[in-house]
């Protein structure tokens, strides 16, 4: 490679200093390794980080994701982390009319059968969420481990749907259900395909409870703890450094430099890597994100139509927003035909109520909220390069609508104004992601969703196929969201990578 100098070489090179490549490098350097965290950026995080959205506002949101639920236990202990979760004590608020559903924790709820379906999530979450620090089962065993034939089929087997479908009766209600098979997935509510079943499954399973936490401080609060983690075991870092190629055996190329490690994991989406190491003709399925992401910053909680429900209870867990069963199949069906849904199908969160640490003083006692949304059956084919600023201002204004309409007032008098007179909110598109955080087609998973177990004639030849981090190159391991058992802010894509390079040491 003329021009290019070999500026050193590793035990291991990280390609994506977020939150999976952070986690990786802890690993190793604590096993002794000698570890280079590559990152794009100038700063490590990835989508997990908290930033000051709005000029002049001392908020930090986090930007991208919000919640945690799959971050192990064991994974904190390992790695010494100081995070602090907090739990929310309402699950969710949906308005209906002029009423809601409003679903306490601390309750037995009143929805009929509600109880059951959760206790039976609740089982599938203990016999498998114990297992995603540990080499993979194939499906007979996590088929064992479960233990019950006909919750498997009904969950693993069956689109998620039609158990919802045969559970609840009000559409309301099993649209609430529903919503967990679809963040991130663009898909009907009875899907063939199974994608809804495995985005399910990822959201009741966390931590054997289910439960979505608030990170204290923020998602860069959980990043920031991880990356000081690395660096006091010894990990070296290099920000500004945009990885342009890796060779099958551990040449790594940023700039006019190259690296060399006797493994690379890769902490990017499957699409990605193939790209890098182009010499090799391989192409992997262009991954496909469904979803809009609104920040904003309000002067406080807005007024519900229903006077007897506190906003603080409605805005505590999660704010459904015409997501009901009908609501949500005719938005993927909008979609699918190359439409904006109308009324497009909103989640709400509310960081500042649980953790009003990410908020200045001032704008603490002024009363000040953060909500952050996400709108579902936005697919990415619907942005392209030359529309994509017309359909940011487009899909901001279906958010504002979508939850005006459940509103006593508009959602606009209640945005503050930056330092340059801006209302404080912000819109990101698919693309957008892509272009800020190299996520293709703004898939926030990587790419599909694999199920938390091999298939009973997978190859388990080599520890990096039992950890379900393999790729086509022995020498190159996948360490993110992309990995099997990846997705969401969890640290299992770096810890099993890690896992199987020290399995194979």
């Amino acid at each position: 490679m003329p021009g290019i100098g070999v500026t050193g070489s590793y035990d291991v090179v990280i390609v994506g200093g977020g939150h999976n490549g952070l986690t990786a490098a802890t690993y190793l350097a604590l096993a002794g390794k000698r570890v280079l965290v590559l990152e794009r950026l100038d700063h490590v995080g990835g989508a997990a980080v908290s930033a000051q959205a709005f000029e002049g506002v001392d908020a930090r949101l986090s930007r991208y994701s919000y919640l945690v639920s799959l971050l192990p236990t064991r994974i904190i202990d390992d790695l010494g982390l100081d995070i602090a979760l907090i739990r929310r004590r309402y699950s969710s608020y949906t308005p209906v009319g002029d009423s809601g559903v409003l679903i306490d924790n601390e309750a037995i709820s009143a929805i009929d059968g509600w109880d059951d379906f959760y206790a039976k999530t609740s089982r599938i979450a203990r016999a498998l969420f114990p297992t995603v620090t540990e080499p993979l089962l194939t499906r007979s065993e996590a088929r064992a481990a479960l233990g019950d034939d006909e919750l498997w089929n009904d969950f693993i087997e069956r689109p998620v749907g039609s158990i919802i479908e045969r559970t609840f009766s009000d559409d309301t209600v099993r649209g609430i259900v529903l919503t967990d098979a679809l963040i991130g997935t663009f898909a009907p509510n009875l899907d063939a395909s199974l994608a809804a079943n495995r985005c399910f499954l990822y959201h009741v399973i966390g931590n054997g409870t289910g439960d979505w936490d608030v990170p204290v401080g923020g998602m860069g609060a959980v990043t920031g703890e991880l990356y000081r983690a690395a660096r006091a075991a010894g990990a070296e870092f290099r920000t500004g450094a945009e990885v342009t190629s890796i060779t099958p055996d551990g040449m790594v190329t940023f700039g006019d430099e190259t690296v060399t490690g006797n493994v690379v994991l890769a902490n990017v989406a499957p699409y990605v890597l193939d790209r890098l190491v182009a010499s090799t003709g391989r192409t992997a399925e262009r991954p496909e994100g469904a979803q809009v992401k609104v920040n904003l910053l309000l002067s406080r909680l807005p007024r519900l139509k229903d006077p007897s429900v506190d906003p603080v209870a409605a805005f505590g867990g999660t704010f459904h927003v015409n997501e009901s069963w009908s609501h949500l199949q005719a938005a993927f069906e909008t979609a699918a035909a190359g439409g904006i849904p109308s009324p497009l199908p909103l989640e709400i969160y509310c960081h500042s109520l649980s953790d009003p640490s990410i908020l200045s003083p001032s704008l603490r006692e002024s009363g000040a909220q953060t909500i952050t949304v996400f709108g579902l059956h936005v697919p990415d084919r619907l942005i392209t390069a030359s529309n994509n600023e017309l359909m940011r201002a487009q899909l901001q204004q279906a958010a504002i609508d979508s939850l005006n309409s459940v509103l006593a007032e508009p959602i606009e008098s209640l945005l503050l104004t930056d330092a340059a007179g801006h209302p404080t909110i912000e819109t990101k598109t698919t693309l957008d992601l892509e272009i800020a955080l190299n996520m293709p087609g703004g898939n926030i998973f990587h790419g599909p969703l694999s199920w938390p177990f091999l298939e009973d004639d997978a190859p388990v030849a080599t520890p990096a196929q039992r950890w379900g981090v393999a790729t086509a190159w022995p020498r190159i391991l996948l360490c993110g969201s992309g990995g099997q058992r990846g997705g969401a802010v969890s640290g299992l894509g770096g810890h099993n990578a890690a896992m199987a390079v020290l399995e194979n040491d």
